[in-house]
């Protein structure tokens, strides 16, 4: 019976695989529908434009706060939590280990106390105490020649008389010798200790004296740098450094991130072939990357005059692409909407008709 339908139901099959290839090839050929983006690209709102990527930054630049001591932290006084607060000009941030400065302050205040004492030495000689034992060794030098004096005169008339012998005579001629010179000697040294000391030892005891009183400067000097203090008035961006941590010079990242963000920037790289067509004080625009429809006006402020090479915008500065750039600064206002330190944003300047040129180099 079934042998009986096979020769019809082959090529049923064989039509309706056909039927089923042809549809699916149809279908597979269509054109799908063009997908709508997530996000609308930025557009520019002029006719002739110059386009770059800019980075907000703020009014002061991005501060990179270092330490210009290697050492351990002891203590921030801007802990991690409190990222985004404002610090005045002045104001400590973080200190790095100055144990070790400290002790050696005492040291160099140690040597300056016994510099001072020194010279308050060397200028007040001599000492009343040391005249008296000075003098009288000058009396009693000068009443040994007199002893001496005699003895020889005694002797001498004595040789001439034959009564004492020669080897006496002139042992009594040598001992006047010996005792005048201990005269001379004994006057010579109380001369010396009533000049006082010797100007020359002023001068080097002075000179320790501001040598230990610039060690200690120095040292002052560097427990000061050991604090570190915000450089200007400014809000708190990153903290990268905890109690504890190693801090080197220079440091492998920013320790703490500063900067003043009462005005923001913004910081546009106009790519090296563009740099004919761009002019100082056109109107500009710019759109946040995610939101283009929102459109902010720049106002321009500088022009770096250096063309460097181009940053990647991931904030890595070894990340470089192999181009030139231009850096210029427009001020951005922010008052529609909150804008942050870091975010990019797509700039178009309009260079459509001269623009007047605007100082600000």
């Amino acid at each position: 019976m079934i042998r009986k339908y096979i020769k019809y139901i082959l090529p049923a099959l064989a039509v309706v695989a056909f039927t089923f290839a042809v549809v699916h090839v149809a279908r597979t050929q269509q054109t799908p529908p063009k997908a709508t983006p997530p996000v609308e690209p930025a557009r520019s709102p002029f006719g002739t434009n110059v386009s770059g990527a800019g980075i907000v930054e703020a009014e002061t630049e991005n501060i990179s706060i270092g330490s210009p001591l290697p050492g351990v932290v002891l203590e921030t006084f801007v802990p991690v939590h409190a990222v985004g607060q404002i610090v005045k000009k002045g104001d400590p941030l973080f200190l790095v280990d100055n144990r070790a400065l400290k002790a050696q302050l005492k040291y160099q205040e140690a040597n300056l106390a016994a510099a001072e004492a020194n010279l308050a030495r060397l200028e007040k000689q001599p000492r009343p105490e040391e005249v008296p034992p000075s003098e009288a060794a000058v009396k009693a030098a000068e009443a040994n020649v007199a002893m001496q004096q005699d003895i020889a005169d005694r002797n001498q008339t004595l040789f001439q008389r034959n009564a004492v012998a020669a080897q006496d005579y002139i042992q009594s001629q040598l001992s006047t010798k010996q005792a005048r010179a201990a005269l001379a000697q004994a006057q010579a040294n109380l001369a010396l200790l009533k000049a006082g000391a010797w100007e020359p030892d002023k001068a080097i005891a002075r000179a320790n004296i501001e040598l230990a009183r610039s060690q200690i400067e120095q040292t002052m000097t560097d427990l000061d740098r050991a604090l570190v203090r915000a450089p200007v008035d400014g809000k708190v961006l990153q903290v990268n450094v905890r109690p504890g941590e190693y801090v080197g010079t220079p440091p492998s990242q920013a320790v703490i991130m500063l900067g003043s963000i009462a005005n923001l920037h913004v910081r546009v790289d106009i790519d090296e072939h563009d740099i004919p067509r761009f002019m100082k004080g056109a109107a500009a625009k710019a759109s946040l990357r995610g939101s283009p429809q929102v459109a902010y006006p720049l106002e321009f402020v500088r022009v770096d005059p250096y063309v460097i090479p181009k940053k990647s915008l991931t904030g890595d500065n070894t990340e470089r692409v192999d181009t030139r750039v231009l850096q210029v600064i427009y001020a951005l206002d922010t008052t529609d909407r909150p804008i942050f330190v870091g975010q990019q944003m797509d700039v178009f300047i309009d260079v459509g008709a001269p623009q007047p040129d605007v100082t600000g180099e």
